[in-house]
């Protein structure tokens, strides 16, 4: 029996997994009765701006979507912008909306931690 190739479609599904997988230790690690302030507001920095890799999740995945569309404006029939002005307002309000809600968040938390 000779096994399938993996197609484009089995690898994103692989990766949304693992992806599933991470995000679930970091709602653990959220949920943790011991977590304070400061610590909480360090988690919320990370999602926004990993120091040690640049970026950090909320950008990823702003990033993950800028490409879809970038390649839905492509493809799209007529190209209206039908797909890709959506998909283009998703990344904008990932980056826009959701990271800077983070730092707003975290910034009572840990004042201290505020990045200049």
């Amino acid at each position: 029996m000779t096994a399938r190739p993996r197609t484009r479609l089995d690898r994103v599904r692989a990766s949304v997994g693992i992806a599933q997988l991470a995000l679930q230790q970091i709602e653990d690690d959220l949920s943790a009765d011991d977590v304070d302030g400061p610590e909480l507001a360090a988690i919320l920095r990370e999602l926004q701006e990993d120091i040690d890799v640049p970026g950090g999740l909320i950008p990823a995945l702003a990033q993950v979507v800028s490409t879809a569309a970038r390649r839905a404006e492509q493809i799209e029939p007529d190209r209206d912008g039908d797909a890709s002005c959506p998909l283009h307002e998703a990344a904008a309000l990932l980056t826009d909306n959701a990271g800077q809600r983070l730092n707003w968040a975290a910034r009572p938390l840990d004042p201290q931690g505020d990045p200049e």
